[in-house]
């Protein structure tokens, strides 16, 4: 079973986690910081994705913690 990426995303009591395709938040935070450090956690451990949202529920960030589809090219030779 593929492990779903975890998303920070605006609730209206602050910040919450939640994995892709969730209905239901796993965690809310009323910081945001706390919200990204318990998410960035839960990512490194499940090896997937963290998608860090705006206020606006655009997306700001993104870390990859796990196969990353599309690797930093190595710019030295």
């Amino acid at each position: 079973m593929k492990k779903k990426n975890i998303h920070v995303v605006p609730h209206d009591q602050g910040w919450a986690i939640k994995r892709e395709g969730s209905t239901r938040s796993s965690k809310i935070s009323k910081r945001k910081t706390d919200a990204n450090t318990i998410a960035r956690d839960m990512a490194k451990k499940d090896r997937v994705e963290l998608v860090i949202h705006r206020k606006d529920g655009r997306i700001q960030d993104k870390d990859s913690f796990g196969n990353d589809p599309c690797p930093p090219k190595d710019t030295k030779h």
